[in-house]
């Protein structure tokens, strides 16, 4: 990792480690975090929109401006906008981060694949099951 790295919170296919490598991005830190008043949209692909009831699981890791770059910057991803939010780790710590937002999404199936992206480290990291419930029900009906 060079240059100064900020903490970022991943909520998508990006808390698929192998999702991260193919960008040559391996966080040197990451903790299981949760993002309270927002929920997670997959449309076709992952997105938080704001709703005081909710939270979205992910993983807070720590990245370089540039990492971020290569990441957001992949022609398959789209518009994504850096938010500062305020995320809570397993252990009850608050961090600070930025969470990417799009602002904007184009409304698609999701495709069953790019779910499974998701659902896999999500019970890995010991996501609770109601949340991987809700990853579930996102699942397009065309398999």
């Amino acid at each position: 990792m060079t240059g100064p790295a900020v903490w970022v919170f991943f909520y998508g296919s990006f808390i698929n480690m192998d999702v991260l490598e193919q960008v040559d991005y391996v966080p040197e830190r990451y903790e299981v975090a949760r993002l309270h008043g927002y929920d997670i949209q997959i449309r076709p692909l992952a997105n938080v929109v704001r709703s005081d009831g909710d939270t979205v699981y992910g993983i807070v890791a720590l990245a370089t401006h540039a990492d971020v770059e290569r990441l957001y910057g992949q022609d398959w991803v789209g518009t994504y906008l850096p938010h500062p939010v305020v995320v809570t780790t397993t252990d009850g710590t608050l961090r600070p981060a930025l969470c990417y937002i799009a602002p904007g999404m184009e409304q698609a199936p999701p495709d069953n694949d790019y779910i499974d992206r998701i659902i896999e480290p999500a019970h890995r990291y010991g996501f609770p099951d109601w949340y991987i419930q809700r990853l579930e029900q996102q699942r397009s009906a065309e398999a």
